[in-house]
Protein backbone atom coordinates (compact mmCIF):
# COMPACT_ATOMS: atom_id res chain seq x y z
CA UNK A 1 0.00 0.00 0.00
CA UNK A 2 1.29 3.65 -0.73
CA UNK A 3 2.56 5.35 2.16
CA UNK A 4 1.87 8.87 0.70
CA UNK A 5 -0.44 10.53 -1.81
CA UNK A 6 -0.05 13.93 -3.53
CA UNK A 7 -3.13 15.01 -4.45
CA UNK A 8 -3.28 17.04 -8.13
CA UNK A 9 -5.95 19.06 -7.43
CA UNK A 10 -7.92 21.82 -5.28
CA UNK A 11 -11.09 22.68 -3.74
CA UNK A 12 -13.86 19.71 -2.52
CA UNK A 13 -12.23 16.93 -4.45
CA UNK A 14 -8.85 17.77 -2.70
CA UNK A 15 -10.65 17.27 0.85
CA UNK A 16 -12.53 14.23 -0.46
CA UNK A 17 -9.13 12.27 -1.29
CA UNK A 18 -7.57 13.91 2.03
CA UNK A 19 -10.17 12.36 4.08
CA UNK A 20 -10.12 8.37 2.86
CA UNK A 21 -6.51 8.98 2.83
CA UNK A 22 -6.56 9.39 6.34
CA UNK A 23 -8.78 6.59 6.84
CA UNK A 24 -6.44 4.24 5.03
CA UNK A 25 -3.72 5.23 7.40
CA UNK A 26 -2.32 7.31 4.12
CA UNK A 27 0.03 10.20 4.06
CA UNK A 28 -1.72 12.87 2.40
CA UNK A 29 0.19 15.93 0.15
CA UNK A 30 -1.82 19.11 -0.88
CA UNK A 31 -0.37 21.79 -3.72
CA UNK A 32 -1.71 24.57 -4.20
CA UNK A 33 -1.59 27.98 -6.23
CA UNK A 34 -1.29 31.10 -4.50
CA UNK A 35 -5.09 32.32 -4.79
CA UNK A 36 -5.74 29.00 -2.72
CA UNK A 37 -3.09 29.36 0.52
CA UNK A 38 -6.11 29.71 2.37
CA UNK A 39 -7.99 26.86 1.35
CA UNK A 40 -9.10 23.83 3.38
CA UNK A 41 -7.18 21.08 1.44
CA UNK A 42 -4.20 22.98 2.51
CA UNK A 43 -5.17 23.28 6.53
CA UNK A 44 -5.86 19.53 6.11
CA UNK A 45 -3.59 17.87 4.23
CA UNK A 46 -0.11 16.50 6.27
CA UNK A 47 2.10 18.29 4.51
CA UNK A 48 1.34 21.39 1.80
CA UNK A 49 2.98 23.50 -1.46
CA UNK A 50 2.82 25.98 -3.32
CA UNK A 51 3.31 24.92 -7.07
CA UNK A 52 3.06 28.17 -8.70
CA UNK A 53 0.60 31.86 -8.95
CA UNK A 54 -2.96 31.68 -9.63
CA UNK A 55 -3.45 30.87 -13.61
CA UNK A 56 -3.93 27.12 -13.63
CA UNK A 57 -1.64 26.97 -16.85
CA UNK A 58 1.19 28.37 -14.11
CA UNK A 59 0.39 25.92 -10.88
CA UNK A 60 -2.49 23.10 -11.77
CA UNK A 61 -1.63 22.00 -14.95
CA UNK A 62 2.22 22.82 -14.50
CA UNK A 63 3.51 19.28 -14.46
CA UNK A 64 7.35 19.86 -14.18
CA UNK A 65 5.98 21.56 -10.39
CA UNK A 66 3.56 18.74 -9.73
CA UNK A 67 6.58 16.18 -10.15
CA UNK A 68 8.89 18.37 -8.06
CA UNK A 69 6.16 18.65 -5.40
CA UNK A 70 5.78 14.94 -4.94
CA UNK A 71 9.52 14.12 -5.09
CA UNK A 72 10.45 16.65 -2.54
CA UNK A 73 8.07 15.12 -0.20
CA UNK A 74 8.42 11.54 -0.86
CA UNK A 75 5.12 10.97 -2.44
CA UNK A 76 5.05 7.56 -3.82
CA UNK A 77 1.60 8.12 -5.76
CA UNK A 78 -0.72 10.89 -7.30
CA UNK A 79 -4.36 11.12 -7.11
CA UNK A 80 -5.13 13.72 -9.86
CA UNK A 81 -8.73 13.83 -8.68
CA UNK A 82 -11.45 15.23 -11.95
CA UNK A 83 -10.52 17.73 -14.54
CA UNK A 84 -6.74 19.46 -14.57
CA UNK A 85 -4.44 16.13 -15.33
CA UNK A 86 -6.37 13.54 -14.96
CA UNK A 87 -7.08 12.74 -18.06
CA UNK A 88 -4.00 13.71 -19.05
CA UNK A 89 -1.93 11.35 -21.04
CA UNK A 90 1.59 12.71 -20.96
CA UNK A 91 1.45 13.30 -17.02
CA UNK A 92 -0.05 9.63 -16.96
CA UNK A 93 3.45 9.02 -18.72
CA UNK A 94 5.53 11.34 -16.51
CA UNK A 95 4.46 9.66 -13.08
CA UNK A 96 4.92 6.49 -14.91
CA UNK A 97 8.82 7.72 -15.47
CA UNK A 98 9.18 9.28 -12.46
CA UNK A 99 8.27 5.94 -10.84
CA UNK A 100 5.05 7.50 -8.77
CA UNK A 101 1.85 5.61 -9.33
CA UNK A 102 -0.70 7.71 -11.13
CA UNK A 103 -4.17 6.90 -9.38
CA UNK A 104 -5.99 6.56 -12.82
CA UNK A 105 -6.06 5.13 -16.36
CA UNK A 106 -2.45 4.32 -18.19
CA UNK A 107 -1.07 6.55 -20.78
CA UNK A 108 -2.25 4.26 -23.53
CA UNK A 109 -5.91 4.21 -21.99
CA UNK A 110 -6.23 7.77 -22.02
CA UNK A 111 -5.09 8.33 -25.52
CA UNK A 112 -7.44 5.40 -26.43
CA UNK A 113 -10.73 6.65 -24.78
CA UNK A 114 -9.74 10.91 -24.76
CA UNK A 115 -10.10 11.19 -28.39
CA UNK A 116 -13.96 10.30 -28.76
CA UNK A 117 -13.60 9.27 -32.75
CA UNK A 118 -11.24 6.65 -31.18
CA UNK A 119 -13.23 5.51 -28.08
CA UNK A 120 -16.59 5.25 -30.38
CA UNK A 121 -14.23 2.97 -33.17
CA UNK A 122 -12.93 0.52 -30.13
CA UNK A 123 -16.42 0.59 -28.51
CA UNK A 124 -17.80 -0.40 -32.01
CA UNK A 125 -15.41 -3.53 -32.31
CA UNK A 126 -16.38 -3.99 -28.62
CA UNK A 127 -20.18 -4.52 -29.14
CA UNK A 128 -21.10 -1.84 -27.52
CA UNK A 129 -24.02 0.10 -29.19
CA UNK A 130 -23.18 3.51 -30.37
CA UNK A 131 -24.44 6.36 -31.68
CA UNK A 132 -24.96 5.92 -36.28
CA UNK A 133 -22.29 8.01 -38.07
CA UNK A 134 -19.13 8.58 -39.33
CA UNK A 135 -16.26 6.02 -38.40
CA UNK A 136 -14.01 8.14 -36.94
CA UNK A 137 -12.78 11.51 -38.15
CA UNK A 138 -14.47 13.23 -41.20
CA UNK A 139 -11.21 13.94 -44.06
CA UNK A 140 -12.82 16.59 -45.60
CA UNK A 141 -16.38 18.57 -46.19
CA UNK A 142 -16.69 16.18 -49.47
CA UNK A 143 -16.92 12.87 -47.09
CA UNK A 144 -18.94 14.90 -44.29
CA UNK A 145 -21.81 15.41 -46.95
CA UNK A 146 -21.71 12.34 -47.50
CA UNK A 147 -22.20 10.93 -44.34
CA UNK A 148 -24.84 13.26 -43.47
CA UNK A 149 -26.69 11.48 -45.97
CA UNK A 150 -26.53 8.14 -45.20
CA UNK A 151 -26.60 8.73 -40.91
CA UNK A 152 -30.08 10.92 -41.86
CA UNK A 153 -31.18 14.32 -40.72
CA UNK A 154 -30.75 15.80 -38.03
CA UNK A 155 -27.31 14.95 -37.47
CA UNK A 156 -24.31 16.21 -34.40
CA UNK A 157 -20.77 17.53 -35.58
CA UNK A 158 -18.44 16.90 -32.74
CA UNK A 159 -15.49 18.21 -31.74
CA UNK A 160 -12.91 14.79 -31.54
CA UNK A 161 -11.05 16.35 -29.04
CA UNK A 162 -14.10 18.11 -27.22
CA UNK A 163 -15.92 18.35 -24.19
CA UNK A 164 -17.81 21.12 -21.84
CA UNK A 165 -20.36 21.26 -25.79
CA UNK A 166 -17.27 22.92 -27.25
CA UNK A 167 -17.13 22.29 -31.08
CA UNK A 168 -20.58 20.28 -31.18
CA UNK A 169 -23.17 22.05 -33.98
CA UNK A 170 -26.94 20.22 -34.48
CA UNK A 171 -27.74 19.98 -38.13
CA UNK A 172 -31.23 19.46 -39.42
CA UNK A 173 -31.20 20.21 -42.79
CA UNK A 174 -28.49 20.16 -45.73
CA UNK A 175 -28.55 23.44 -46.49
CA UNK A 176 -26.87 24.74 -42.88
CA UNK A 177 -24.04 21.74 -42.93
CA UNK A 178 -21.52 24.00 -44.49
CA UNK A 179 -21.87 26.33 -41.84
CA UNK A 180 -22.18 24.08 -39.08
CA UNK A 181 -18.98 22.87 -40.44
CA UNK A 182 -16.80 25.68 -40.79
CA UNK A 183 -17.68 27.17 -37.38
CA UNK A 184 -17.13 23.80 -35.23
CA UNK A 185 -14.06 23.37 -36.70
CA UNK A 186 -12.90 26.84 -35.65
CA UNK A 187 -14.63 26.32 -32.09
CA UNK A 188 -12.42 23.22 -31.68
CA UNK A 189 -9.18 24.37 -33.33
CA UNK A 190 -9.05 27.57 -30.80
CA UNK A 191 -10.05 25.29 -27.61
CA UNK A 192 -8.00 22.40 -27.91
CA UNK A 193 -5.98 23.46 -30.82
CA UNK A 194 -7.44 20.89 -32.55
CA UNK A 195 -10.22 20.60 -35.35
CA UNK A 196 -10.41 17.02 -36.26
CA UNK A 197 -14.95 16.69 -36.34
CA UNK A 198 -16.91 13.28 -36.53
CA UNK A 199 -20.74 13.16 -36.83
CA UNK A 200 -23.70 11.02 -35.09
CA UNK A 201 -27.02 10.96 -35.58
CA UNK A 202 -28.95 13.55 -33.55
CA UNK A 203 -30.48 11.68 -30.46
CA UNK A 204 -34.22 13.77 -30.02
CA UNK A 205 -35.44 13.77 -26.53
CA UNK A 206 -32.03 11.71 -24.54
CA UNK A 207 -31.05 11.71 -21.39
CA UNK A 208 -27.42 11.20 -20.24
CA UNK A 209 -27.18 8.12 -18.48
CA UNK A 210 -23.95 6.99 -17.39
CA UNK A 211 -22.58 4.04 -15.91
CA UNK A 212 -20.00 3.83 -12.92
CA UNK A 213 -17.52 0.91 -13.22
CA UNK A 214 -14.28 0.02 -11.67
CA UNK A 215 -11.53 -2.10 -13.52
CA UNK A 216 -8.52 -3.67 -11.65
CA UNK A 217 -5.44 -4.85 -13.22
CA UNK A 218 -6.22 -8.68 -13.75
CA UNK A 219 -8.54 -7.29 -16.41
CA UNK A 220 -11.87 -7.86 -14.41
CA UNK A 221 -14.50 -4.84 -14.26
CA UNK A 222 -18.00 -4.61 -12.46
CA UNK A 223 -20.05 -2.22 -12.28
CA UNK A 224 -21.90 -0.14 -9.79
CA UNK A 225 -25.54 1.14 -11.54
CA UNK A 226 -26.20 4.45 -12.98
CA UNK A 227 -26.73 8.07 -12.75
CA UNK A 228 -29.04 10.46 -14.67
CA UNK A 229 -27.15 13.49 -15.58
CA UNK A 230 -29.44 14.89 -17.96
CA UNK A 231 -30.24 18.30 -16.25
CA UNK A 232 -27.51 20.41 -17.67
CA UNK A 233 -26.91 23.91 -19.12
CA UNK A 234 -24.68 23.87 -22.02
CA UNK A 235 -23.56 20.59 -21.58
CA UNK A 236 -22.49 21.31 -17.94
CA UNK A 237 -24.51 19.41 -15.40
CA UNK A 238 -26.18 20.50 -12.98
CA UNK A 239 -27.89 18.05 -10.58
CA UNK A 240 -27.89 14.42 -10.74
CA UNK A 241 -29.53 11.09 -9.22
CA UNK A 242 -29.25 7.78 -8.97
CA UNK A 243 -31.45 5.45 -9.64
CA UNK A 244 -32.64 7.32 -12.74
CA UNK A 245 -36.69 7.45 -13.20
CA UNK A 246 -36.27 6.96 -16.48
CA UNK A 247 -34.32 3.42 -15.57
CA UNK A 248 -36.28 -0.24 -15.64
CA UNK A 249 -34.43 -3.05 -14.17
CA UNK A 250 -33.48 -4.74 -17.45
CA UNK A 251 -32.33 -1.47 -18.90
CA UNK A 252 -30.57 -1.41 -16.17
CA UNK A 253 -28.80 -4.61 -16.69
CA UNK A 254 -27.94 -4.35 -20.20
CA UNK A 255 -26.86 -1.25 -19.93
CA UNK A 256 -24.61 -2.75 -16.94
CA UNK A 257 -23.28 -5.19 -19.27
CA UNK A 258 -22.44 -2.94 -21.71
CA UNK A 259 -20.57 -0.80 -19.71
CA UNK A 260 -18.31 -4.02 -18.25
CA UNK A 261 -17.89 -5.12 -21.88
CA UNK A 262 -16.50 -1.72 -23.14
CA UNK A 263 -13.87 -1.49 -19.87
CA UNK A 264 -12.95 -5.49 -20.07
CA UNK A 265 -12.66 -4.88 -23.51
CA UNK A 266 -10.11 -2.66 -23.11
CA UNK A 267 -8.62 -4.16 -19.29
CA UNK A 268 -9.63 -0.76 -18.04
CA UNK A 269 -7.92 -0.33 -14.34
CA UNK A 270 -9.57 2.20 -12.27
CA UNK A 271 -12.79 3.89 -11.36
CA UNK A 272 -14.27 5.17 -14.45
CA UNK A 273 -17.26 6.30 -16.58
CA UNK A 274 -19.75 4.97 -19.41
CA UNK A 275 -21.60 7.50 -20.42
CA UNK A 276 -24.77 7.06 -22.96
CA UNK A 277 -27.65 9.20 -24.65
CA UNK A 278 -30.48 7.00 -24.04
CA UNK A 279 -33.42 7.58 -26.34
CA UNK A 280 -37.11 8.22 -25.22
CA UNK A 281 -37.69 4.09 -26.55
CA UNK A 282 -34.69 3.33 -24.45
CA UNK A 283 -32.87 2.87 -26.71
CA UNK A 284 -29.05 3.28 -25.05
CA UNK A 285 -25.97 4.46 -26.93
CA UNK A 286 -22.23 4.99 -26.16
CA UNK A 287 -21.31 8.67 -26.23
CA UNK A 288 -18.09 8.72 -23.78
CA UNK A 289 -15.72 7.38 -21.36
CA UNK A 290 -14.31 9.26 -18.34
CA UNK A 291 -11.03 7.88 -16.99
CA UNK A 292 -11.62 9.49 -13.47
CA UNK A 293 -13.46 9.99 -11.08
CA UNK A 294 -16.76 12.02 -11.70
CA UNK A 295 -17.86 15.05 -9.75
CA UNK A 296 -20.94 12.97 -8.93
CA UNK A 297 -19.58 10.10 -7.34
CA UNK A 298 -20.41 10.48 -4.13
CA UNK A 299 -24.15 9.63 -4.97
CA UNK A 300 -23.47 6.48 -6.38
CA UNK A 301 -21.55 5.82 -2.94
CA UNK A 302 -24.52 6.92 -1.10
CA UNK A 303 -27.01 4.20 -2.99
CA UNK A 304 -24.68 1.42 -2.76
CA UNK A 305 -22.36 1.94 0.46
CA UNK A 306 -19.04 1.97 -1.15
CA UNK A 307 -15.92 4.41 -1.08
CA UNK A 308 -15.09 4.76 -4.47
CA UNK A 309 -11.97 6.68 -3.38
CA UNK A 310 -11.08 3.98 -1.65
CA UNK A 311 -11.14 1.57 -4.47
CA UNK A 312 -9.47 4.05 -6.73
CA UNK A 313 -6.34 3.70 -4.27
CA UNK A 314 -6.74 -0.39 -3.83
CA UNK A 315 -7.15 -1.00 -7.07
CA UNK A 316 -3.60 1.66 -8.29
CA UNK A 317 -1.73 -0.37 -5.66
CA UNK A 318 -3.04 -4.20 -7.22
CA UNK A 319 -5.92 -5.43 -5.14
CA UNK A 320 -8.04 -7.22 -7.44
CA UNK A 321 -12.11 -6.20 -6.84
CA UNK A 322 -14.62 -8.58 -5.41
CA UNK A 323 -16.41 -8.36 -9.58
CA UNK A 324 -19.89 -8.03 -8.10
CA UNK A 325 -22.39 -5.76 -9.46
CA UNK A 326 -23.79 -3.16 -6.84
CA UNK A 327 -27.16 -2.09 -7.39
CA UNK A 328 -28.70 0.90 -5.44
CA UNK A 329 -30.54 0.32 -2.45
CA UNK A 330 -31.85 4.01 -1.73
CA UNK A 331 -32.21 7.05 -3.88
CA UNK A 332 -29.90 10.26 -3.71
CA UNK A 333 -30.03 13.23 -5.68
CA UNK A 334 -26.82 15.94 -6.26
CA UNK A 335 -27.33 19.59 -6.45
CA UNK A 336 -24.19 21.37 -7.57
CA UNK A 337 -23.81 24.53 -5.83
CA UNK A 338 -22.00 27.29 -7.83
CA UNK A 339 -21.03 30.71 -7.13
CA UNK A 340 -23.10 31.93 -10.03
CA UNK A 341 -26.42 34.42 -10.40
CA UNK A 342 -28.71 32.14 -11.59
CA UNK A 343 -30.96 35.56 -12.19
CA UNK A 344 -28.55 37.24 -14.07
CA UNK A 345 -27.84 33.84 -16.75
CA UNK A 346 -25.35 32.27 -14.28
CA UNK A 347 -23.01 34.86 -14.17
CA UNK A 348 -19.96 33.83 -11.76
CA UNK A 349 -20.03 35.35 -8.49
CA UNK A 350 -16.38 35.09 -6.56
CA UNK A 351 -15.63 36.98 -4.14
CA UNK A 352 -15.47 36.67 -0.03
CA UNK A 353 -18.24 34.54 1.93
CA UNK A 354 -18.85 37.06 5.03
CA UNK A 355 -21.38 34.47 6.34
CA UNK A 356 -21.91 30.23 5.94
CA UNK A 357 -24.87 27.66 7.55
CA UNK A 358 -24.54 24.43 6.16
CA UNK A 359 -27.35 21.92 6.45
CA UNK A 360 -27.34 18.54 7.88
CA UNK A 361 -29.84 16.23 9.38
CA UNK A 362 -30.29 12.48 8.70
CA UNK A 363 -29.13 11.62 4.52
CA UNK A 364 -27.60 15.21 3.78
CA UNK A 365 -23.88 15.32 2.73
CA UNK A 366 -22.11 18.26 1.82
CA UNK A 367 -18.68 17.96 0.23
CA UNK A 368 -16.30 21.25 0.21
CA UNK A 369 -14.04 23.14 0.58
CA UNK A 370 -15.54 26.50 1.88
CA UNK A 371 -16.10 28.14 5.09
CA UNK A 372 -17.30 31.61 6.74
CA UNK A 373 -14.59 34.32 5.93
CA UNK A 374 -12.98 32.35 2.79
CA UNK A 375 -12.26 34.13 -0.75
CA UNK A 376 -13.44 32.15 -3.94
CA UNK A 377 -11.10 33.20 -6.58
CA UNK A 378 -12.05 34.12 -10.30
CA UNK A 379 -9.37 31.33 -11.22
CA UNK A 380 -11.66 28.50 -11.65
CA UNK A 381 -14.19 25.91 -11.56
CA UNK A 382 -17.58 28.00 -9.93
CA UNK A 383 -18.71 25.16 -7.86
CA UNK A 384 -18.02 25.74 -4.10
CA UNK A 385 -20.27 22.75 -2.17
CA UNK A 386 -21.98 20.00 -3.44
CA UNK A 387 -25.28 18.64 -1.56
CA UNK A 388 -26.40 15.69 -1.36
CA UNK A 389 -29.42 14.37 -0.25
CA UNK A 390 -30.01 10.10 0.10
CA UNK A 391 -33.35 8.93 1.19
CA UNK A 392 -35.79 5.52 0.87
CA UNK A 393 -37.75 7.07 -1.96
CA UNK A 394 -37.36 9.49 -4.65
CA UNK A 395 -39.77 11.51 -2.90
CA UNK A 396 -38.42 11.36 0.25
CA UNK A 397 -34.70 12.55 -1.48
CA UNK A 398 -36.88 15.72 -3.36
CA UNK A 399 -37.97 16.51 -0.20
CA UNK A 400 -34.88 16.23 1.68
CA UNK A 401 -33.11 18.58 -0.60
CA UNK A 402 -35.84 20.95 -0.05
CA UNK A 403 -35.18 21.25 3.23
CA UNK A 404 -31.28 21.31 3.17
CA UNK A 405 -31.69 24.19 0.25
CA UNK A 406 -33.94 25.78 2.99
CA UNK A 407 -31.29 25.69 5.17
CA UNK A 408 -28.28 26.39 3.18
CA UNK A 409 -27.27 29.94 3.66
CA UNK A 410 -24.29 31.64 1.77
CA UNK A 411 -23.95 35.59 2.18
CA UNK A 412 -20.96 38.28 0.43
CA UNK A 413 -21.70 36.07 -3.13
CA UNK A 414 -24.57 34.92 -5.26
CA UNK A 415 -24.78 31.01 -5.46
CA UNK A 416 -27.30 28.34 -7.59
CA UNK A 417 -29.42 27.35 -4.12
CA UNK A 418 -32.41 29.33 -5.31
CA UNK A 419 -31.95 27.61 -8.96
CA UNK A 420 -31.65 24.26 -7.42
CA UNK A 421 -34.92 25.05 -5.27
CA UNK A 422 -36.91 25.82 -7.99
CA UNK A 423 -36.05 22.80 -9.59
CA UNK A 424 -37.10 20.73 -6.57
CA UNK A 425 -40.71 22.57 -7.47
CA UNK A 426 -40.84 22.04 -11.41
CA UNK A 427 -43.68 19.83 -12.52
CA UNK A 428 -41.62 17.78 -15.05
CA UNK A 429 -38.34 17.24 -12.68
CA UNK A 430 -40.62 15.99 -10.18
CA UNK A 431 -42.66 13.82 -12.10
CA UNK A 432 -39.00 12.27 -13.73
CA UNK A 433 -40.08 13.47 -17.14
CA UNK A 434 -36.98 15.73 -18.25
CA UNK A 435 -34.55 15.22 -20.91
CA UNK A 436 -31.16 17.11 -21.50
CA UNK A 437 -33.16 20.01 -23.37
CA UNK A 438 -35.01 20.40 -19.75
CA UNK A 439 -33.07 23.37 -18.64
CA UNK A 440 -33.81 25.19 -22.67
CA UNK A 441 -37.21 26.31 -21.11
CA UNK A 442 -36.53 26.64 -17.52
CA UNK A 443 -37.18 30.21 -16.26
CA UNK A 444 -36.18 31.33 -12.97
CA UNK A 445 -39.08 32.74 -11.55
CA UNK A 446 -37.77 36.41 -9.87
CA UNK A 447 -37.32 36.64 -5.57
CA UNK A 448 -40.47 37.99 -4.37
CA UNK A 449 -39.51 41.36 -2.09
CA UNK A 450 -40.45 41.13 1.54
Amino acid sequence: MFKKILIANRGEIAMRVIRTCKEMGIKSVAVYSTADAESLHVRFADEAVCIGPAPSSESYLKMSNIIAAAEITNADAIHPGYGFLSENAKFSKICEEHEIKFIGASAEMIDRMGDKASAKSTMIEAGVPCVPGSEGVIPDFETCIKVAKETGYPVMLKASAGGGGKGMRAVWKKEDLQNAWESARQESKAAFGNDDMYMEKLIEEPRHIEIQIVGDSNGRACHLSERDCSVQRRHQKLTEETPSPFMTDELREEMGKAAVKAAEYIKYEGAGTVEFLVDKHRNFYFMEMNTRIQVEHPITEQVVDYDLIREQILVAAGVPISGKNYYPQLHSIECRINAEDPYKDFRPSPGKITNLHLPGGHGVRIDTHVYSGYTIPPNYDSMIAKLITTAQTREEAINKMKRALDEFVVEGIKTTVPFHRQLMDHPDYVSGDYTTKFMEDFEMEEPKDD
